[in-house]
């Protein structure tokens, strides 16, 4: 007990430790920013002994990010337009393979630098403009993990009235006014407090996680596949409905379709790099390309089939997993209960590591290296998300899930077509890592911008901005903009990537092209390989 006094006398008083220096980080001697600016370990590149991650840790990634009551219910918007289980398909695999492709060009450039997303998009939007796509993407993480915390809520309730029955009716004492009942809120409580501790494990050991998830949603899934289907004696009367709208009408929505599920895995796409400088092989990057369209059809699909075979017991098609769940009841019923809402708990928990906590947390510790690291920057955005953003009202004022995501493309496309294009076409994969770091190196552009990126970013968006206003305010006339609205993100990546390779190769800034030997910022007697340089030995520049 005198220990313990003594630790807390020594560690200052609560008004010393609200005093912003008292969160000052350590500054880590092994940073790759020369002196002068601030960084830290997690924005540095990956040393070799945190590389552990296989094309099986990409797998396991992709099912774990995959696998959600979201994407469960992906098909039911879909047929909610009045199209059928073929259009939401083709859809669902069109645009699962379509972001597969970037999703891979975009991963092998984390895999091959072992940087980190706000680092590499200093290459292309320059040293300071690079912020506007990390403060971006930031929002888009807040919201995100807001919206998946509360979409847990579900699972968790299952899971406690399995133990406790009588939770399945516990009283509201909260107004309606609120948006949220009594039940919901402990609930969400519980969900989140299971979830903080998870959320501090550092990307490198992530891998162990997501095999317990591939595992226990496999499992659940099959199961309420075989349960569905065999309560209804078959697979449901959803294959033989016909469409009921027709000609360019049904052509156009179909299109709309097939856009929001390629547009609602952008930020991903954009994220992905966080996540492939963890890899061992850069070319394991590649593989994403193959996992990612196969999980996210494979989920989709089950979910329609599903929600055909729960017609003949719940009298409608069920798009819900978790009210299919709430039916099983008795014994055995709750057994299964507690092992399927505890699996899809799990499953957006991982989803919340990996879609949203990591690349916020990077963008954090990119935004103030000063005071965030990884962990630092996982907690506060659980706080703030969760608590701050009151998420059941973000819930309950959005009109169209879907929409939402669809819109969030036309910012976040753009991005992924500049960082491939600025790679690939015009660095041609030579990039020089310590010039990233600083602030006045060739990666400075013209007062930290780079007006190439800038111009290819309004090429893209200014004309899908209406369509994101109608998005917001349906009541809005957009006239012939709500065409290219339908297809934004195809629109977007295209653009962007196009505007940004001929502005760079029609006026090149020469300062930031680099033979691809010279990777690290020395010659080098042959080309960079990631897997046989020691990172950290390499040279700052100073």
């Amino acid at each position: 007990m005198a220990n313990l006094r003594n630790r807390l006398r020594s560690s200052g008083s609560l008004k010393d430790k609200l005093r912003p220096e008292a969160w000052v980080l350590q500054k880590e001697e092994s940073s790759w920013a020369p002196s002068g600016t601030w960084s830290n370990r997690d924005l540095d590149i990956t040393p070799r002994q945190q590389q552990t991650w296989t094309s099986w840790t990409i797998f396991g990634y992709w099912f774990s990010d995959v696998i959600s009551i979201q994407s469960w219910q992906t098909g039911s918007t879909i047929l909610a337009l009045g199209l059928t289980w073929r259009e939401a398909i083709l859809a669902v695999v069109l645009g699962s393979f379509v972001m597969g492709v970037p999703m891979a060009l975009n991963g092998y450039i984390g895999a091959k630098t072992h940087a980190p997303f706000p680092i590499l998009a200093r290459s292309s939007f320059g040293y300071y403009f690079s912020y506007f796509p990390v403060v971006l993407r930031l929002v888009t993480a807040l919201f995100w993990h807001a919206i998946t915390n509360f979409l847990g809520v579900g699972p968790t309730v299952q899971v406690i009235r399995a133990i406790w029955p009588s939770f399945e009716t516990y009283p509201n004492s909260i107004p309606e006014s609120v948006g949220v009942t009594s039940q919901q809120l402990i609930a969400y409580f519980v969900f989140w407090a299971l979830q903080f501790p998870l959320l501090l494990i550092h990307p490198e050991k992530l891998r162990h996680l997501f095999t317990v998830k591939v595992v226990a949603c496999t499992a659940t899934i099959v199961g309420m596949v075989i349960w569905t289907c065999q309560r209804a004696g078959g697979g449901g009367d959803i294959w033989d409905q016909s469409s009921s709208i027709t000609g360019s009408r049904k052509a156009w929505l179909t299109v709309w379709a097939l856009n929001s599920c390629t547009a609602s895995w952008s930020t991903v796409g954009v994220n992905i790099p966080d996540f492939t400088r963890y890899l061992k092989k850069p070319r394991s990057a590649f593989s994403q390309a193959i996992y990612f369209p196969i999980v996210c059809s494979w989920v989709a699909i089950l979910g329609i089939v599903v929600a055909s075979a729960s017609r003949p017991a719940f009298s409608d098609y069920v798009w819900d997993p978790i009210a299919i769940i709430s039916s099983w009841h008795g014994p055995g019923g709750r057994a299964a209960a507690f092992f399927a809402g505890g699996s899809w708990m799990l499953a957006q928990i991982c989803v919340n590591i990996s879609a949203t906590v990591i690349s916020g947390s990077n963008d954090l510790v990119s935004l103030m290296p000063k005071y965030f690291n990884i962990r630092r920057g996982a907690i506060f955005i659980t706080m703030v998300s969760s608590w701050a953003m009151v998420p059941w009202k973000i819930l309950a004022s959005a009109s169209s899930l879907l929409a939402f995501m669809g819109s969030l493309g036309i910012f976040l496309a753009p991005m992924m077509g500049i960082q491939i294009a600025d790679f690939y076409v015009v660095k041609r994969g030579g990039l020089d890592l310590p010039a990233l770091y600083h602030p006045h190196g060739r990666y400075r552009y013209k007062y930290g911008v780079n007006w190439r990126a800038a111009l290819a970013l309004a090429c893209a968006i200014g004309p899908t901005l209406p369509g994101l206003a109608y998005n917001v305010n349906q009541k809005l006339y957009i006239g012939g903009a709500m065409y290219v609205s339908n297809f934004s993100w195809y629109y977007d990546i295209i653009v962007a990537f196009a505007v940004y390779s001929v502005a760079s190769l029609i006026v090149p800034a020469e300062e930031t092209l680099v033979e691809a030997h010279t990777l690290l910022g020395m010659q080098l007697d042959e080309p960079y390989d990631a897997e046989a340089d020691d990172l950290e030995k390499a040279p700052k520049v100073e």
